[in-house]
């Protein structure tokens, strides 16, 4: 991994404590515009007023600004709005066409309300074009209702495609979901412009958690006030703030001309993972394989654990999950279960927010020193249901194992038999049926088979964090407070 990181991203006071702080005369060009055709924040502004939004597009979305009376910049945005992570090109074309200049109005005195200059200018038009079609020998029962669909089409099709494009921008009004919002926009903009210039997976992934953070935060504040929502908001600005913080300290190392070298190695993927870390692998590590038989199965099994809820969180503890076997090198065996620290689903390099989410689940209301398995978790999230809620589990062990290659994080890697694995994958109240060729029978692995199979496992998990404990690796994200 090359760093190619020119400059470093300005100061949290150059981002959005006033608007375009950037470019000066583009808030004075706007200000202008705005005195001339629209309603100001004044004295004579009331309630009902519509005032005049100077709109600053983002990366992320957009701030909308009022304009004072005296025409000196705003201290707080109007609206704030938040585009969905990972957006699609079209997504960002509806970011722009919601931050376009309000269409001009013409009062009617005749009738309450307005109309669109826009749809005047187009019944005007289509009133000539049809009149003319109509002269050609167009039939009338085909020019009279496109003379009339026209404006009416130019009248109320831009408010359908606001709705629409609504649906891809949480936005956000009020003073203190504003004032919230600003500040974590200052320190997000900062990392989308500290990974815009560089390469480097650290900064690009910050970019990405703090857009999720963004996101978040204005999906509760839409249907919420900062009061009832406070400790999911401290949750996310405490994150950002570390990851701001995290990103400063890459800059300077950079800059300084400190590398990270320790960072961007890459382990020789020739050497066995085994049971043991990089750096506490003997030659010849033990493996759990006689645990239990290898025969066939059918059914799974898996160990009730204490359910997670408002109980003291417990970081000592271990995710266990299996993943399509691999071997390590030439003659070695098997690896297809492994073992983690919890605080290794704080990695950078992992899938987040889904990791640190995953990371609050697995420490909430556990035992120093547990191994919970991973279809655990399942369980407690009503079999599977509520995992959408949490986290794309698939993509985040992914990671993990990808971590372990690398090297970038110590794991307690595996080859479990087969039934030994499958009593470590399943539910709780299942079975584990294996056909026994000898006996012409089936035999039935139950909760009793389930406990020995995890007691083998944490013995040689024992025997490890007792030479070392494992490394979860370096600059981890911050646990989440709170779980909403």
């Amino acid at each position: 991994m090359t760093d190619t990181l020119h400059t470093p991203p300005p100061t949290e006071a150059a981002h959005h404590e006033r608007p375009f702080a950037r470019d000066p005369g583009r808030w004075n060009k706007e200000a202008s515009r705005a005195l001339r055709t629209g309603h100001v924040r004044d004295h004579t502004c009331s309630a009902a007023c519509e005032l005049v939004l100077v709109h600053e597009r983002t990366p992320w979305g957009w701030l909308a600004w009022t304009v004072p009376g005296n025409g000196s910049p705003s201290q707080i945005p109007h609206q704030i709005g938040v585009l969905t992570p990972a957006a699609t090109r079209s997504q960002r074309l509806a970011l722009r066409w919601l931050t376009r200049r309000p269409a001009r109005r013409l009062a009617l005195d005749t009738v309450p309300g307005s109309l669109r200059f826009s749809a005047a200018a187009v019944a005007l038009l289509s009133v000539v074009v049809g009149l003319f079609s109509i002269t050609r020998g167009v039939p009338t029962g085909v020019a009279l209702p496109a003379m009339l669909l026209a404006p009416l089409l130019a009248e109320h099709l831009p408010d359908r495609m606001d709705a629409r494009a609504r649906a891809h921008v949480n936005i956000v009004e009020g003073d203190s979901a504003v004032r919230y919002l600003q500040r974590l926009a200052t320190l997000h903009t900062s990392l989308v412009e500290a990974a815009a210039g560089s390469d480097r997976y650290e900064l690009r992934r910050s970019a990405e958690i703090g857009q999720h953070l963004m996101w978040d935060a204005a999906g509760l504040l839409q249907t919420q006030d900062t009061r009832s929502q406070s400790g999911g908001l401290i949750a996310r600005e405490r994150l950002m703030l570390q990851l701001a913080d995290q990103v400063a300290r890459l800059i300077e190392r950079s800059s300084t001309g400190d590398g990270t070298a320790v960072e961007d190695q890459t382990c020789d993927p020739g050497l066995p993972l085994g049971p043991y870390p990089p750096g506490v692998r003997p030659t010849t590590p033990p493996a759990p394989q006689d645990a239990h038989s290898t025969s066939p199965l059918k059914g799974t099994l898996l160990m009730a654990q204490t359910e997670p809820g408002t109980a003291a969180r417990t970081t000592d503890v271990y995710l266990l999950f299996a993943h399509e076997p691999y071997y390590p090198g030439p003659g070695a065996q098997e690896i297809n279960t492994t073992v983690v620290a919890a605080d290794t689903l704080l990695h950078p390099k992992v899938h987040q927010p889904d990791g640190t989410r995953i990371h609050n689940l697995l420490t909430q209301g556990r035992q120093a020193g547990k191994i919970v398995p991973l279809s655990t978790l399942t369980h407690e999230l009503n079999g599977g249901a509520d995992w959408p809620t949490v986290g794309d589990w698939e993509r985040v062990t992914s990671d993990l194992v990808q971590l372990v290659h690398a090297g970038l994080c110590d794991a307690l890697s595996l080859g479990l038999p087969e039934i030994a694995r499958a009593l470590l994958c399943a539910g709780p109240h299942s079975q584990v049926r294996a056909y026994d060729a000898a006996a012409d029978d089936f035999v039935v692995y139950a909760a009793p088979d389930r406990a020995a199979a995890l007691a083998e496992v944490g013995m040689f998990l024992t025997k490890l964090v007792a030479e070392r404990p494992l490394w979860p690796g370096d600059d981890l994200l911050p646990q989440l407070v709170d779980q909403p």
